[in-house]
């Protein structure tokens, strides 16, 4: 089986795949990063409601944000706030697969989901229309997660500049729900005994690329598997991921210094822009196979 190589746009970013470049907004779903400070009404900027959305509604959406197509895989931007699966009744993207497929002239071939974010993450849907190649594709990062090989490879820009320049992230983590949504938040010395209640081991890889302007566009590769593990990573680097609503806030400054907030006493809010940070939206790479693609 060849190789697959697809920019893979997330909060705040750009899409990109297999030679396409559309800006998320282009979607039906705003990327954009303003001043506002902490937003009362909205706790989760840029998040979904999907109890705003009827059927039809979502999947014209959905439609909007396919990024490419080749053969019988087809990829789009998934807005945070959309779960992959649930209860029966409730909108979810596998709810409204048939009404897309049909939609994207597909017939009898309907899509099936490769790989996907969770809920609470945007990014790219790998779908297939190929049962065949959907089960290659999902024993492929299923052997890759076993032996430990990096399935993904992310580039990421930061607010700040990663010191040391290149490492490996290895922390605790759990799921705690947090004004009605579940966040990743670190877990210091976890007992065996935590293990067994949700708490994961966490490693990532990192690699700074380039610098400027106060930002860094760094490439990361994560060992395992964890709902926003390479946004809480990079905060715990205190350098939080341009564009990330969510998680950034844990940072702060006290006379000029970067300190880590505690995750319990920080409420996700817009990232404020700072003028000395003039790269463009973060991006991230998803590499399916062994090969590189260049920038």
């Amino acid at each position: 089986m060849g190789t697959l190589r697809v920019w893979r746009g997330l909060p705040g970013g750009w899409l990109r795949g297999l030679g396409l470049c559309a800006p998320l907004g282009g979607a039906g779903f705003s990327s954009e990063t303003r001043p506002t400070g902490p937003a009362v009404e909205q706790p989760f900027p840029g998040r979904l409601r999907t109890e705003t959305l009827g059927r039809e509604e979502l999947v014209d959406a959905l439609r909007a944000a396919v990024v490419d197509r080749e053969g019988p895989l087809l990829t789009l931007n998934k807005p945070q706030g959309l779960p992959v699966t649930g209860k029966p009744g409730e909108l979810t993207l596998l709810s409204v697969l048939p009404q897309l497929s049909q939609s994207l002239g597909l017939r009898e071939r309907e899509l099936q989901v490769v790989r996907a974010p969770e809920k609470e993450a945007s990014g790219l849907v790998l779908l297939s229309s190929c049962p065949q190649t959907a089960s290659h594709l999902q024993k492929f990062f299923s052997h890759s997660r076993r032996a430990q090989r990096p399935t993904a490879t992310y580039c990421a820009v930061t607010y700040g500049i990663p010191a040391p320049r290149e490492g490996k992230i290895s922390v605790a983590l759990k799921l705690e729900c947090l004004n009605g949504i579940n966040l990743a938040v670190p877990v210091e010395s976890p007992s065996r005994k935590d293990t067994q209640k949700g708490i994961k081991k966490t490693i990532s890889h990192f690699h700074v690329m380039a610098t400027g302007h106060g930002c860094a566009l760094v490439q990361l590769q994560p060992l395992t598997v964890f709902p926003n593990q390479l946004q809480v990573h990079m905060v715990l680097q205190l350098c939080p991921l341009l564009g990330d609503h969510t998680y950034a806030v844990r940072m702060g400054t006290v006379l000029g210094q970067r300190i880590l907030l505690p995750a319990e006493s920080t409420k996700p809010q817009r990232q404020v822009p700072r003028p000395t940070c003039l790269l463009p939206p973060w991006l991230c790479l998803l590499r399916l196979g062994g090969s590189c693609l260049d920038f």
